[in-house]
């Protein structure tokens, strides 16, 4: 009890943010309990009525949940549905990638940072990640956070509203959960969301709180077993502190000391949206895969936010998720040397 204390001034921050999510969900806002927080808590601390840190630790709870949710989409028939376009998939992880580098580039090329620290504030990434690979470098972390954060809110925001905005406004806001009252299923999906975030977590590997829980899930639905989603209340809870978590990163020191630089990474963010987008689009055509699906499979956003848009606006749930993992597989564990590569490139002797 002694140790959650310090966490009891996040309850009225909670329930604001649920009173936001209500308030975007009563206007069919898309993914109102992750938009509404994230929209409340983001000004919040832009206008410095609060300044206390959200703990990371939070975090888990709702990138667990989440998780496990989308593990059960990976059916056995989703998954050799999935085994069949492995070429889209990893083809659009590269053209991801690829254009990650060039906005990057061209961010070094409009602004002050050195080249690899603009890959690193270009590239689809954790911004904690990011961040600890700019300090390993000798890079200032701060316009790296700066900038990954700005890219997750742009995404998160702007992807679901031009999706809502093309495909039409539903006349009341979908429920991304599960009407089936069963304690004893849900328990036993939050146990095997702990087993695998506990797993991954032991075997060092990224983001261990989402990959751990969904690799787990969905290889035991691919195996055809059913397992009992989550509860609506529970989902919009996960979304409540994820959303929170998001806005709190919205930093008043760093945004208002970013000046003119806030801008160019705005811009920056907007170009990679933009042309990844374009790359979906033309996929999606050349695949016969709905847009949508292509559009949020490539979005460089987070894969949690990703897979949660995806549930809640119906699109094909395994294969969005998908998308995301492939570009994290291929690009994850190599970021490392990719970023000491486009270093040395930079400093190299022109003899």
């Amino acid at each position: 009890m002694h140790r959650l204390a310090p966490l009891t001034w996040l309850l009225p921050l909670y329930a604001a943010g649920a009173l936001a999510g209500w308030a975007f969900a009563g206007a069919r806002m898309p993914l109102p309990w992750m938009l509404g927080p994230l929209f409340l808590t983001g000004l919040l601390y832009l206008s410095g009525k609060l300044d206390r840190k959200v703990p990371v630790i939070t975090r888990p709870f709702g990138q667990m949940t989440v998780a496990a949710q989308v593990g059960l989409a990976f059916s056995p028939q989703a998954f050799a549905a999935l085994l069949s376009l492995a070429p889209l998939l990893v083809g659009t992880a590269l053209l991801t990638g690829i254009t990650a580098l060039t906005v990057g580039y061209l961010l070094a090329r409009r602004s002050r940072l050195p080249l690899a620290q603009a890959v690193l504030a270009t590239f689809p990434t954790s911004p904690v990640e990011a961040a600890v690979l700019a300090e390993r470098h000798g890079f200032e972390p701060a316009p790296v956070v700066l900038a990954q954060t700005i890219r997750i809110a742009l995404v998160v925001f702007s992807v679901p509203m031009a999706i809502y905005a093309i495909d039409g406004w539903p006349e009341r806001a979908p429920v991304a959960g599960n009407g089936v009252f069963d304690p004893m299923g849900w328990t036993l999906l939050a146990l095997i969301a702990l087993v695998g975030a506990r797993l991954f977590r032991l075997l060092g590997l990224s983001n261990p709180y989402f990959l751990g829980p969904l690799m787990v899930v969905a290889a035991i639905s691919a195996f055809g077993v059913d397992l009992a989603a989550f509860p609506a209340p529970l989902m919009a809870m996960a979304q409540i502190v994820l959303g929170t978590w998001l806005g709190s990163t919205f930093r008043r020191e760093i945004f208002v000391g970013g000046g003119r630089q806030v801008l160019t990474l705005l811009g920056n963010a907007a170009l990679l949206l933009a042309i990844v987008s374009g790359f979906a689009l033309g996929l999606a055509r050349l695949a016969g895969q709905p847009w949508e699906v292509l559009v949020l499979g490539a979005a460089p956003g987070g894969v949690t936010e990703m897979a949660l848009t995806a549930k809640y606006l119906g699109t094909d749930l395994a294969l969005v998720t998908a998308f995301q993992l492939t570009r994290i597989v291929l690009f994850m564990p190599n970021m490392p040397w990719i970023v000491a590569l486009v270093n040395r490139m930079e400093h190299r002797d022109p003899r």
